[in-house]
């Protein structure tokens, strides 16, 4: 008979899930507390955009195989159950707000009267998992017949469905053989694939997730610390990424330097391993976080500096057009956006900043419901003294410089992915500047 699988959290995490869990040929109930999530899931509309989902979630809505509740008693009869809630950074502090993994875990418990597998995936702060299965051994009438496991995500936003079906590793961190034996069963298609499984304890798969994040921003921190060096010097970044790049025990991945990393992940994961680190006695291990935030951050206001230097000294009045909102292409996740950020602060400086992005307008008028949002990119262009680029996507690059030059005031271009053909938009007749290039 087919596993049945509920997921817990519908959120960009658990959506994707369910919606791949369904595909696998399993049985799924996605469970939220937000009622106008779970009803835009039930009539097949994925709440945000992700290449691909819509597509999963329309084949699979229609089938029986896949729904969705507020309801946590649906849950009851399921074999394996996800908890894939959020974990913010807390308000007051660096670390992550685990109230909603414990509210999940919490409203579950009482479903759960026969054996299963409560699998964590969200990333938490590490000792979390133990504390965890002590909860659900005390609260779910099963006891400890409630066993807890942990399989990390490593979900990239706008490859989230391929990396959920095709994932590069698959990591159970599991306290016995009967928990790793139905995780195998859970990803045998996947596995059958190909994909390397890593079998741990519950510490080290919650480790993972937060080391690889930190790994990443650290390298992004680094390649935009060279970016800094090089403007000063007189080189060109994007030449030594290339050079350095091709050296097998650095690699060109995550080497672009530009206006720094954000959304729901990476900002607030370093945050709260740091965090997590001092209340285990070990600040002194991660205290090079701080250095990568406070140069990620740095990035965003070198832009605004730079078009202040490019606008005579002074933003006010000047019309400044910022092609991006999301913080990455192929999402329309604006949380923590270095584009959002840095249109912000120039519209609080007196610009007149008109913004357009392809997918993530509406989100981000929720968080910037003041900053004027264009259509198209040549109406947030029109009349323009400066040009942002801020995200890369691909609509942004096939950009016409001649045709745009004009219908802007004056061409000038910050291209804060660096990843505009300068040659095409000089000749052009722009100026072109970009992040740590002559």
């Amino acid at each position: 008979m087919s596993l049945r699988i509920s997921v817990i959290g519908t959120g960009y995490l658990g959506a994707v899930h369910a919606v791949g869990m369904a595909e696998l040929g399993y049985t799924v109930v996605g469970i939220d507390v937000d009622a106008d999530k779970v009803a835009a899931l039930a009539r097949g509309e994925a709440p945000f955009y992700e290449p691909g989902l819509d597509e999963l979630l329309a084949k699979h809505s229609g089938t029986g195989r896949l729904s969705f509740t507020t309801d946590f008693a649906a849950a009851a009869d399921a074999d394996v159950h996800f908890i894939c809630v959020g974990t913010p950074q807390r308000r007051d502090s660096l670390a992550a707000d685990m109230r909603y993994v414990e509210g999940a875990v919490d409203s579950l418990a009482p479903y759960l009267t026969t054996e299963c597998l409560v699998v964590g995936k969200s990333t938490v702060p590490v000792g979390t998992a133990a504390a965890l299965a002590d909860r659900l051994a005390k609260s779910a009438p099963v006891g400890a017949g409630a066993e807890l496991a942990w399989n990390p995500e490593f979900l990239r936003e706008g490859f989230a469905v391929e990396d959920t079906l095709h994932p590069d590793r698959l990591v159970f961190g599991v306290t016995s053989d009967e928990a790793e034996r139905r995780l195998r069963e859970v990803y045998a298609q996947t596995i059958a694939d190909g994909t390397p499984v890593i079998v741990t304890d519950l510490p080290t798969a919650e480790l993972v997730k937060v080391s690889a994040n930190a790994f990443l921003a650290t390298k992004i921190s680094f390649i935009n610390a060279m970016a800094e060096i090089s403007e000063v010097a007189g080189a060109d970044v994007t030449k030594l990424a290339d050079a350095i790049g091709h050296d097998a025990r650095i690699g060109r991945k995550f080497l672009n330097a530009g206006i720094g990393f954000g959304g729901g992940c990476l900002p607030k994961d370093i945050r709260a391993f740091m965090a997590r680190a001092g209340e285990l006695g070990a600040s002194h291990s991660l205290a090079f976080l701080a250095e990568i935030d406070a140069i990620n951050l740095r990035r965003r206001q070198r832009v605004v500096d730079l078009v202040r230097e490019l606008a005579g000294g002074s933003v006010a009045n000047r019309r400044v057009a910022v092609l991006g909102a999301a913080f990455k292409p192929h999402s329309d996740d604006v949380r923590d956006s270095p584009a959002l950020n840095i249109a912000g602060q120039l519209h609080l400086q007196g610009a007149r900043v008109s913004v357009y992005d392809p997918k993530a307008t509406e989100n981000a008028r929720k968080i910037f419901p003041t900053l004027p949002y264009a259509e198209t990119a040549l109406d947030a262009c029109r009349g323009a003294h400066v040009v942002l680029h801020l995200t890369e996507w691909q609509e942004f690059r096939d950009l016409d410089p001649a045709e745009l030059a004009g219908i802007v005031e004056t061409p000038v271009v910050i291209d804060g992915r660096n990843c505009l053909d300068a040659e095409a938009w000089r000749a052009a007749g722009w100026t072109y500047r970009g992040l740590g290039r002559p």
